[in-house]
């Protein structure tokens, strides 16, 4: 749904015009997988999928909010009932965000919202995030906050930590709130620094498609956050703030100094290896070498697999089909357990490798793959 549809169907929900309508895009991580929360290193890129939200100011404590993608009429809450892991309906991400706006001392005092996303649901592309950016940047502008993004963003990971209950990182609201178009975001999610590295496809004779496996998942399941405390247990027995204070090239000393931690050990290196490929990763582009990046993305999807043991036989199929077709890499992205995977690939293959990776399902009676291509786009941003 573009801006103009937002405003008009805005317009029929409450009875006036909204006040303006924003977008915030999905995301896909192109490399750094599960390091984020661990102070390591990830490079997201936008993708033009985005959510779209239509607001107004209100005064009288009230949140009406509205989604054209779910069954069911205006939702009305206060604000002064709002209370984390209370709701546990698509309603918690934005509500979550007007929470966590008035909790850090931000007078908000209601607004009427009419959602609607295109970023497809459960499939590793942040669809959550995507939602919160949205309402961050359009409260933002419409109360004069005065929020850079990286606060909006740190304040979206606080709504979906605590009042939604899911232990993710920064990466995601991150990513949405501050890409750009053409690029991909090289973020130090410890210091939160930012670099824009190049990432034009189509002028190298490039694609990047993205295969959404159709198996849903869930960050606020148990095992993302087993994943997680396991990580923090590694960090406490190795004595360092986190993972992301192991030196690659002291690694197997790290590892051996975990003693039959079998679990914690495969954690551990994940995350450590996982860092060093994102800086491989920053290098080859920084030096105009994309197509190197493919292998890269491929040693990341066995980590994944075989350390984080996050992957399913779906997102299994989809790299080895491509692989085997002629892509130059290919990985899951995103948390596990479902989702999507990313393949690259000359731009020539493309349509080739999305047929093979179709008939590869269908052999296997798996449900039909949505497969589209990635372009690298811009972040959150007023659209009226």
């Amino acid at each position: 749904m573009g801006a103009q549809q937002a405003a008009e169907r805005f317009a029929e929900l409450y009875g006036a015009e909204p006040e303006g309508v924003w977008a915030a895009p999905g995301r896909v991580n192109l490399i750094g997988e599960h390091t984020d929360y661990n102070d390591g290193f990830v490079m997201p890129f936008a993708l033009p999928h985005q959510a779209v939200a239509a607001v107004s100011r209100r005064d009288d404590g009230v949140l009406r909010l509205h989604s054209e993608d779910v069954e069911g009429g205006v939702v009305e809450l206060r604000l002064d009932a709002l209370a984390p892991q209370t709701d546990r309906e698509w309603t918690a991400y934005p509500a979550g965000v007007v929470w966590a706006l008035r909790e850090a001392g931000h007078e908000v005092t209601g607004a009427d919202v009419h959602l609607s996303s295109t970023v497809p649901t459960g499939a590793g592309l942040s669809s959550s995030a995507a939602l919160e950016v949205v309402i961050a940047l359009a409260l933002n502008d419409l109360y004069d906050l005065g929020l850079q993004r990286w606060k909006l963003a740190r304040l979206c990971q606080r709504a979906e930590n605590v009042y939604v209950g899911a232990p993710t990182g920064i990466m995601d609201q991150t990513a949405s709130a501050c890409c750009e178009q053409g690029h991909a975001l090289f973020l130090d999610t410890r210091d939160l620094s930012q670099q824009q590295i190049p990432f034009d496809l189509v002028a190298e004779g490039l694609r990047l498609l993205v295969v959404d496996t159709q198996v849903k998942h869930a960050h606020s399941g148990g095992e993302y956050g087993k994943r997680r405390a396991g990580c923090e247990k590694g960090a406490a027995l190795l004595g360092v703030d986190a993972l992301r204070d192991i030196p690659y090239d002291g690694l197997d000393a790290a590892l051996a100094r975990l003693g039959d931690e079998e679990e914690v050990i495969r954690l551990v290196r994940h995350v450590v290896t996982e860092d060093e490929r994102v800086e491989r990763t920053v290098a080859l582009l920084s030096a105009g070498d994309t197509r190197a990046i493919g292998p890269v993305l491929t040693e990341g999807h066995a980590s994944l697999r075989d350390d984080f043991r996050i992957s399913c036989p779906e997102l299994d199929l989809v790299v080895d089909t491509a692989l085997a077709a002629g892509a130059l890499g290919a990985r899951m992205t995103g948390g596990g357990f479902g989702g999507s995977a990313i393949v690259l690939a000359e731009a020539a293959d493309a349509d080739t490798l999305t047929k093979a990776v179709e008939e590869a399902f269908a052999a296997a009676d798996f449900k039909t793959p949505r497969v589209f291509e990635a372009v690298p786009s811009a972040g959150a941003r007023r659209l009226v």
